[in-house]
């Protein structure tokens, strides 16, 4: 019949005359592994997921939108076809920047528009074009996606570090049965013989 992992876990953590020292220590230093592993997984993905929140926050805040007019035609072909999901094409627009200049920049406008139509684009606090922030929406999806692969990242990082440490005590174990034997077992032979 085998041991289950907790069975086995248990069986360290119990009064017994054959039990080594080694074993208590790796039984503590499991369960302490995996506490480790479970609440800095929690703290990493929710300072994580928080962290780009408010990051795109900041840009949402920071960005403005404002009216530009095309000044040349839209292609007919979107950069859909070109492998991004963005279903939007490439024109030159002009809009008029914070100081009242007029100034021209490339954006992404929808496709097949003429010059002359009005546009929405958005800029920065110095009137220059950045793209589009992230809707309220998209933060968090983002948030949570990142904040997930680093939970899941750390609380491995952690788990890995304490397999490691069980696996060394595991070495120095045997080393010690080793030694041990090297000194017992010829007596046992001479007895047996």
């Amino acid at each position: 019949m085998s041991m289950t992992r907790a069975g086995r876990l248990c069986w360290r953590l119990r009064r017994n005359p054959l039990r080594r020292r080694s074993y208590l220590v790796e039984a503590w230093l499991l369960l302490l592994t995996w506490a480790l592993a479970i609440v800095a997984a929690v703290v990493t993905g929710v300072a994580t997921a928080y962290a780009v929140e408010r990051n795109m926050d900041s840009w949402r805040a920071e960005r403005r939108a404002v009216t530009a007019v095309l000044t040349e035609d839209a292609d007919l072909r979107t950069s859909a076809n070109e492998g991004s999901d963005d279903a939007r094409a490439w024109a030159t627009v002009r809009w008029t920047g914070p100081d009242g200049t007029s100034r021209t920049g490339v954006t992404r406008v929808e496709p097949g528009s003429q010059s002359g139509d009005a546009t929405r684009v958005w800029l920065n606090a110095k009137g220059q074009l950045v793209p589009e922030p992230a809707t309220v929406d998209q933060a968090e999806l983002q948030g949570a996606v990142l904040g997930t692969v680093a939970a899941v990242s750390v609380g491995a990082m952690v788990t890995l570090i304490g397999w490691g440490a069980c696996a060394w005590l595991d070495r120095r174990r045997l080393r010690q049965w080793d030694t041990e034997w090297a000194e017992v077992g010829p007596r046992w032979r001479r007895k047996a013989g």
